[in-house]
């Protein structure tokens, strides 16, 4: 009798301990950021302006993938115009910004002093196909500016 006592108490905790797991925090796959100035660009055609002297600064940042769930948390500084925007983009490959991409997700910016340092965060649900995209490397953060509209800074996610 007493070793069937110990069995189903054993196998209740057992039970209970399995509810439990999924309930833990799951650290998720860290990735660095790094904003760097965007590359200069001058597309007369699609009114797209960026030149060296209209971007500057930098900043780091990390980001975690858990899941599905993404969360950047990253700070800037030394803009040479004030921030306006943060977004993710998708890339068409590894490492290839796509100038005429429209945002996947926006960031929030905390801008302090005069907007030209501050914070970018957020957290977003990826679908399947873009957590795939995350980790071939084509999804990107970009930083924009009232002097860089097209894009101020920008990092790839490094694991």
């Amino acid at each position: 009798m007493k070793r069937r006592r110990c069995n189903i108490s054993l196998l209740i905790g057992m039970g209970m301990l399995c509810l439990a797991l999924p309930a833990l925090p799951q650290s998720g796959d860290k990735y660095n950021i790094r904003l760097t100035p965007v590359p200069a660009l001058n597309s007369r055609g699609a009114g797209i302006n960026v030149t060296a002297a209209s971007v500057a600064g930098a900043g780091t940042g990390t980001a975690t993938l858990s899941g599905k769930k993404l969360t950047v948390n990253a700070t800037f500084e030394k803009l040479a115009s004030p921030a306006t925007a943060a977004h993710l983009y998708m890339g068409v490959a590894l490492g290839a910004r796509d100038y005429s991409a429209k945002p996947i997700f926006d960031l929030m910016v905390t801008k302090t002093g005069d907007g030209k340092s501050g914070s970018i965060s957020g957290t977003v649900e990826l679908s399947s196909e873009q957590v795939d995209a995350f980790k071939k490397g084509r999804i990107y953060l970009q930083l924009h500016s009232e002097g860089a509209p097209s894009g101020h800074l920008m990092s790839w996610f490094v694991k």
